[in-house]
């Protein structure tokens, strides 16, 4: 996420440059959950790190997560491959929604694969539109994983330098988590990185559970002391399926904590 949100960054801008872009609410009827079932990975990494300790490569449960950088994912393949799970980038600040967002949607659904939709936050505007915003695009779908909240700093923003203080970053948090928990029916996961999580002592937030950005380290090292759900471990990885480079991530437990996971968090 955090590679390719600055990418996006830089070529559209953020909340308030510029017109809206905006597609229709992706479809979804609701239906059947999808199978949970897990095949172990095939991924590749173009920047391999050489892990002390746990590799992520002894976790049994290997998803990715994607935005318009990605292009054309053909999904079969992918969950053939051992994508047990998706992220999908659908909204960003009160005014953004990625391109790739209705379309990887229906495609990770229609291949079986657990998917979910993750917002990334414009640390400069509002929780409560940026939570409006997202409940705007995002269907509420029977089997979705948890909405997840990016929030991280973004030093290449054209817009916003700001960094608010810790008590101020996790307050505005919450209202986002608050918002969603109330329209999905789940808590949102939060995913965030090394600086953002010290600087703002995001560990604090009640009943969360956080995606960990580490790719150079396990989590248990990089954020000690600190529970975790999944852990992005790569952001160069390889997946059948998909035409360049991919953020690998990992949840923390074996098959069956995983499917007990999806199935505490399905709405009514």
């Amino acid at each position: 996420m955090h590679v390719k949100a600055v990418c996006l960054l830089l070529s559209l801008g953020l909340a308030g440059c510029g017109g809206a872009q905006r597609l229709p609410p992706p479809g979804g009827a609701a239906g059947p959950s999808p199978q949970i079932t897990v095949t172990p990975p095939s991924f590749g990494d173009t920047k391999p790190h050489p892990w002390d300790g746990r590799p992520p490569q002894s976790y049994a449960v290997h998803g990715i997560d994607a935005s318009r950088w990605q292009g054309a994912v053909d999904w079969p393949r992918a969950r053939a491959a051992g994508v047990s799970f998706a992220y999908l980038k659908a909204t960003e600040g009160a005014d953004r929604v990625d391109p790739q967002f209705e379309t990887y949607w229906r495609g990770a659904a229609a291949a079986g694969i657990p998917r979910g939709a993750y917002h990334f936050y414009y640390i400069c505007g509002p929780a409560r539109d940026q939570a409006r915003w997202f409940i705007r695009n995002v269907p509420r779908v029977r089997g979705a994983l948890p909405p997840v909240l990016d929030i991280e700093w973004n030093a290449h923003s054209p817009t916003c330098r700001k960094r608010p203080d810790a008590a101020h970053m996790r307050a505005e948090a919450e209202v986002f988590l608050t918002m969603l928990e109330r329209h999905y029916g789940q808590r949102p996961v939060v995913y965030t990185t090394v600086d953002f999580f010290a600087d703002t002592e995001l560990g604090r937030l009640p009943r969360t559970d956080f995606w960990l950005r580490s790719v150079a380290g396990h989590p248990s090292k990089v954020y000690p002391g600190q529970s975790w759900t999944f852990w992005q471990y790569s952001g160069t990885g390889l997946v059948p399926g998909f035409s360049g480079k991919v953020d690998l991530n990992v949840f923390h437990g074996s098959v069956g904590a995983w499917q007990a996971w999806v199935g505490a968090r399905e709405h009514p």
